[in-house]
C-alpha cells in the first residue's frame, strides 16, 4: 500500500495500561462472536476458558505481560500505530467526502489500541474477540499483537489485509451513523428464531465488507493507494474469516444457521462489489427487509 503522511488524530493508545474505565450496555459489532471465539481458540491452540472466563475482561497475566512487552509503552511512535493512524486517516478522508455528498456531516470514530483487555462502552473488551466496533461509544477496538497473530494463523497476511480489517470496522461506524445498526436491532427483535436473527447479522457484516471495498475504491481514485497484489490480499482476508472456512477448519463441519459474518464466498463477493462499484447504493444488503 502507498499511504500518505496524514495520520488520524483519533487514536487512543491504551497499550500496556491494563483495563480501564467502566462497563457499558451496548452491543459490540464486528468481533468474532462467542461461537467463533471458541473455534478460533481451538484453531490457535488456546484454552477457550482462559479467554471467555467469567466475562471480567481480564487477560491471563502471563499473556498480558508478554503482549505489553511486545506493544511497548502507551503513546509510543511504533510502526504499527503509525500504520493504523494512516489507514484510519484515509478512511476519514473518504467518508467525510461521501457524507458531504449526502448533505450530512461525518462524525469520525476513535480507534483504541489496547493490550490484552480493556473496557469499552459495550462492556469488557478482550483481544481474542478480535477487532470490533462499539456503537455506544463510537470506537473501534484493536489489539495489534493479537490481530497480527490471527492474520498469520489464518493466512490473511499483508498490509492491505490489515487495512481491510480496519476499514471493515470503520464500516460499522458508517452503518451506525446512517441508522443501519438501529434498523438491524429492530429487525432482529422481530426475528422468529435465532437462525433468522443470525441471518440479519450476516447482512450487517457483509455490508461492512462492501463499505471496506468502497473505501479502497475511493481512496485509490483519489490517492492511488493500491500496489500490485493488494486486491488479492484483501480478498484473501475476506475469505479467511468466512464462517464456513472457520467452522470447517476447527470442527470439520459447517452449520450455516449459526453463521454471523457470512461465508467466504459471500464476504469476497461483497468486498469486491464495493471495490468495483464504489458507491453506497451498491452496498444495500438489506434490500427487501425494510
Amino acid at each position: 500500500m502507498r499511504l500518505g503522511d496524514r495520520e488520524s488524530r483519533n487514536i487512543e493508545d491504551r497499550r500496556g495500561m491494563g483495563r480501564m474505565g467502566g462497563r457499558g450496555g451496548g452491543i459490540a459489532v464486528g468481533g468474532l462472536g462467542g461461537v467463533a471465539v471458541v473455534l478460533i481458540c481451538l484453531f490457535l491452540g488456546v484454552d477457550p476458558s482462559m479467554i471467555l472466563g467469567d466475562g471480567s475482561g481480564e487477560a491471563p497475566q502471563t499473556q498480558q505481560s508478554q503482549q505489553t512487552r511486545q506493544a511497548g509503552t502507551p503513546g509510543g511512535e511504533d510502526s504499527g500505530r503509525r500504520f493504523v493512524a494512516q489507514v484510519l486517516g484515509d478512511t476519514e478522508q473518504v467518508w467525510n467526502a461521501e457524507f458531504q455528498k449526502l448533505g450530512r456531516q461525518y462524525q469520525e470514530p476513535a480507534l483504541v489500541l489496547y493490550t490484552g483487555a480493556t473496557s469499552s462502552g459495550c462492556g469488557a473488551a478482550q483481544s481474542q474477540v478480535g477487532p470490533f466496533y462499539c456503537p455506544s461509544d463510537q470506537r473501534v477496538y484493536i489489539d495489534l499483537d493479537f490481530m497480527a497473530q490471527l492474520q498469520q494463523r489464518l493466512g490473511a497476511t499483508g498490509d492491505f489485509a490489515a487495512a481491510y480489517i480496519i476499514a471493515h470496522e470503520v464500516g460499522h461506524h458508517v452503518q451506525n451513523q446512517l441508522g443501519i445498526l438501529d434498523l438491524t436491532r429492530r429487525l432482529q427483535q422481530q426475528a422468529q428464531d435465532q437462525a433468522q436473527a443470525n441471518g440479519i447479522q450476516v447482512r450487517v457484516e457483509l455490508q461492512a465488507d462492501c463499505l471496506a471495498g468502497l473505501w479502497a475504491r475511493q481512496a485509490q481514485e483519489a490517492r492511488s493507494i493500491l500496489e500490485r497484489g493488494d486486491i488479492e490480499e484483501g480478498l484473501n482476508a475476506a475469505a479467511a474469516v468466512g464462517d464456513d472456512r472457520l467452522q470447517r477448519r476447527s470442527q470439520g463441519q459447517v452449520q450455516p444457521e449459526s453463521f454471523t459474518h457470512g461465508s467466504s464466498a459471500e464476504r469476497m463477493r461483497w468486498f469486491r462489489t464495493g471495490l468495483e462499484r464504489g458507491e453506497l447504493a451498491a452496498c444495500d444488503t438489506f434490500a427487501g427487509l425494510r
